[in-house]
């Protein structure tokens, strides 16, 4: 019994590599001689040509119409999702240039975002910062107020503070937060003595942005908190960005001419690290998500998530750890970082 049953095992395990041969050399030889599998999904195969050319030059797609090229890169992660239907329709045609032309948006999408998919936090930090949006319109307000500082956070940055609850965030936080600073509809609370507060102008007509030197036990940091104007798409106008991106050209500007080496930028840009219009910020800052941060990060809306407007950007310090905190009752998610002085 012995010997039959390792008889039929043998038999067994020397079948499967011929049927696997036999299936790759049918396969082989299909490839070879059926051409309608390479004829077929020429049209496929071209949208998969455009998609990759769309994410390879997307800086190319002009803002002149409509910002359209902001809008594009607003979202640009999610042209991923075109990616399985294209994959889909190509089987269906049972086409093989569809699938090998496939390919293309595949390794650019994953040599654009790839990084972005992974865990990159790393231990260590001098400094826990957080931001938040809270919405004007918060029916919380002490309640999201405490949800932040349990974070851990030593400097919390809050945006759209409407006046008549901005004694409400105080109280909230001044358990936690014995020096904190408040400029228009933005504020800023610390673990640590602020000087040098003033509001930044960024060409809105009234505050929504400052500036402070927090003084750490690791040396100073300049720390500026900034609410850029809101975007919309509308059917006439297009993507509404340009007061948006006046104020971004504004911010970046007060932040070149900043004297501290250390900065630290945190708020609402209503906009992305992709989008071009926020270069004069972005080109001179790194993203926390980015460096360091554990997936895509996003924070808008809070409900479902489709875009990172809400940032953490540092110069002269090095992130470590970045994230994204539990939702409040804003329609923005806060997100939190932890740096290296």
């Amino acid at each position: 019994m012995v010997q039959a049953y390792g008889a039929d095992t043998d038999n067994g395990s020397a079948e499967q590599p011929e049927a696997r041969d036999s299936r790759f050399r049918a396969l082989g030889q299909r490839l070879r001689n059926d051409r309608g599998i390479w004829r077929r999904g020429i049209v496929l195969a071209l949208c998969s040509v455009l998609l990759t050319l769309l994410m390879g030059v997307h800086a190319r797609v002009p803002n002149r119409l409509g910002n359209l090229g902001s809008l594009v890169e607003t979202f640009l992660p999610w042209i991923a999702l075109l990616i399985p239907v294209l994959l889909v329709l190509a089987l269906v045609r049972r086409s093989a240039t569809a699938l090998v032309a496939l390919l293309l948006p595949v390794v650019v999408w994953l040599n654009m975002f790839g990084g972005l998919i992974t865990d990159k936090s790393g231990s260590g930090g001098d400094l826990t910062v957080a931001t938040h949006n809270v919405n004007a319109g918060n029916p919380d307000p002490a309640g999201t107020a405490q949800q932040v500082a349990g974070s851990g956070a030593d400097v919390v940055a809050l945006q759209e503070l409407p006046g008549r609850q901005v004694s409400t965030y105080e109280k909230s936080l001044a358990g936690r937060y014995p020096y904190h600073a408040v400029q228009g509809t933005v504020g800023l609370w610390s673990k640590y003595p602020l000087a040098d507060t003033r509001p930044v102008d960024i060409k809105m007509g009234w505050t929504r942005a400052m500036r402070s030197t927090v003084t750490t036990p690791e040396g100073e940091v300049a720390v500026y908190v900034a609410h850029l104007p809101s975007v919309r798409v509308k059917l006439r106008a297009g993507f509404t960005a340009n007061q948006r991106d006046d104020s971004a050209d504004a911010l970046g500007e007060a932040i070149g001419h900043e004297r501290v080496e250390r900065v630290i930028l945190l708020g609402d840009l209503n906009g992305t690290m992709n989008d071009r219009s926020l270069n004069a910020v972005t080109a001179q800052m790194r993203s926390t998500q980015g460096a360091a941060g554990d997936g895509f990060g996003f924070s808008w809306p809070a409900s479902f998530p489709l875009a990172r407007i809400d940032q953490i950007m540092v110069k002269g310090v090095e992130p470590k750890a970045s994230w994204t905190l539990a939702a409040t009752d804003s329609d923005h998610l806060p997100i939190a970082a932890r740096v290296r002085l």
